[in-house]
């Protein structure tokens, strides 16, 4: 399962961090500090997973099922 980011579609919100603390984090502006990159979600983080895909308003996450 993959959690992915895209760079250039993040705005800021923090919405992502907020709800999946355990998978992302704030860099010190204030978007989410994996932005660009493919992350491996453990089985028990997928709960988080998808709602940090379902809680970015700019579409910038996208969670997959492999």
């Amino acid at each position: 399962m993959t959690l992915s980011i895209a760079q250039g579609k993040c705005m800021g919100h923090g919405r992502c961090y907020a709800v999946a603390p355990d998978l992302l984090s704030d860099d010190e502006e204030g978007f989410v500090a994996q932005a660009g990159q493919d992350l491996d979600v453990p089985a028990e983080l997928v709960g988080q997973a998808q709602d940090a895909a379902g809680a970015c308003p700019e579409y910038a996450i996208t969670f997959t099922r492999s």
